[in-house]
């Protein structure tokens, strides 16, 4: 019997069959990938939206602002004073938000200067308890910090033949200041107009812009405020970051200084996580929601989680430019800062320096405050049972190292203030010391009682 002849094509077809599908691609997803980007989409487009909605939310008016405030807020502005400085030539001055207490004939005069993302309330029970010791004492707020000018007016000049644009908004500004027939009132009285005198005029252009604050400016702003105080050679603590946001200004005004305490000081970071505030959005959600604020400093900066403590310092740091000028210094933070180069020059050699550290804050904080105790060979050492951040509980145990260590030092010559400067500064109510004719909107004067509101 014949064997069955076999069959080419049925035994090729299947295995090509078989070939053609494990080769086959398979279609891309392209419903999947679209799904994907409309949810990334979406999500972005209303976390942008919440941070716009939040700002729109906020009050709009300083008034309103100020009212919305908590009642230990509004009390410690009422207790504050305002010391006007120059930051720098041909601009408005600055309001310098101060909490004064003590003696004015004290032989002891702390000034107390506050860290990136802190403000002057943080440090308002140390400043009553060291009055109650018989040391006047004095806490500022840096500028763009808690109730001192967050903005000012600055007056930009360029020339108008260089700026075809920039001359018809000087032309626009001539009508506004001169009225519209300013120049056929010009050539009824001269016969003539000075065209080529305009064109040579330098253009102004005045415009509110957050001040841009870094060592230098913060230098100047000191060394006119001590010389404001009139107190002669002051105590000065620095709290965090204000070492290395004033070390040059201690270098610079060494003769006005009797000693330095270094309070929970890093010499080149700050405790405040203000990156996380650069983020796109979390700057507006974190400042606006107590509960989340509240959560941050107890990480980072507070021992203690006090809700009210907390949501003061979120309505300080927010003010009504949404913390805009202090994340800015704290871009400017001088991160290179070096210590022991630092203490190596001639103007500190002889400087008496005390260190308060946290004791129970981490192993490696109380590392690192050995070690600036060692780079500072003159500097003693206190811990405390606190935070990094001043709290109302603690305030009294720091003030009695601060008393005890400003009371230890020799007595030094103290000039005598004018009177009336002491008066201005010291005196009861609030007081401002602006021009009246200034049309800057500053923190300052919105706070006050310029506009004919009162708290």
């Amino acid at each position: 019997m014949a064997a069955p002849s076999e069959n080419p094509d049925c035994s090729t077809k299947p295995e090509s069959r078989t070939e053609s599908e494990a080769t086959r691609k398979p279609a891309p997803p392209t419903g999947e990938a679209f799904r994907l980007w409309f949810y990334i989409v979406l999500i972005v487009s209303f976390i942008s939206f919440s941070g716009v909605l939040l700002r729109a939310l906020s009050p709009g008016d300083p008034k309103t602002w100020f009212l919305s405030l908590p009642d230990e807020v509004r009390d410690h502005y009422s207790n504050g004073r305002t010391i006007k400085v120059q930051m720098a030539q041909n601009q408005q001055e600055v309001g310098i938000f101060s909490l004064q207490q003590g003696p004015y004939n004290s032989e002891s005069n702390v000034l107390i200067i506050h860290g990136i993302g802190c403000s002057s309330f943080s440090f308002r029970g140390i400043v009553k308890s060291l009055a109650q010791n018989d040391v006047h004492a004095v806490a500022i707020d840096l500028p763009g910090s808690g109730f001192s000018d967050r903005s000012h007016l600055v007056v930009e000049e360029s020339k108008g033949e260089s700026n075809p644009l920039g001359r018809l908004w000087g032309i626009i500004e001539d009508i506004k200041t001169k009225g519209l027939f300013w120049g056929f009132d010009q050539l009824v009285e001269q016969g003539y107009v000075d065209f080529e005198e305009i064109k040579a005029a330098p253009l102004k252009k005045e415009s509110i812009k957050p001040i841009d604050l870094g060592a230098e400016e913060i230098g100047k702003m000191l060394g006119q405020v001590i010389d404001a105080l009139g107190r002669g050679p002051v105590d000065l603590v620095l709290h965090d970051s204000a070492l290395s946001l004033t070390a040059n200004c201690i270098l610079e005004n060494r003769g006005s200084i009797r000693s330095l305490l270094l309070l929970d000081s890093a010499p080149s970071a700050t405790v405040f996580p203000f990156l996380l505030f650069q983020v796109p959005v979390m700057r507006e959600i974190s400042m606006h929601f107590t509960w989340l604020f509240q959560r941050i400093l107890a990480f980072c900066c507070m021992k203690s989680d006090d809700k009210s403590e907390a949501d003061a310092h979120r309505v300080l740091l927010k003010g009504m430019d949404w913390g805009t000028t202090v994340f800015g210094m704290g871009k400017k933070l001088n991160t290179s800062f070096d210590l022991s180069e630092w203490s190596s020059r001639d103007e500190i050699k002889g400087l008496p320096v005390h260190v308060i550290c946290s004791a129970k804050w981490s192993d490696k904080w109380s590392s690192d405050c050995k070690q600036i105790t060692t780079t500072l060979p003159q500097a003693s050492l206190s811990m405390h049972s606190g935070g990094r951040w001043v709290q109302e509980h603690n305030s009294q145990e720091l003030a009695q190292h601060i008393s005890k260590f400003v009371s230890s030092l020799p007595k030094s010559p103290r000039p005598v203030a004018d009177f009336d400067n002491h008066k201005s500064l010291t005196g009861t109510g609030h007081q401002h010391y602006e021009d009246p004719s200034s049309a800057h909107p500053g923190y300052a004067d919105a706070y006050g009682l310029r506009q004919g509101w009162s708290i």
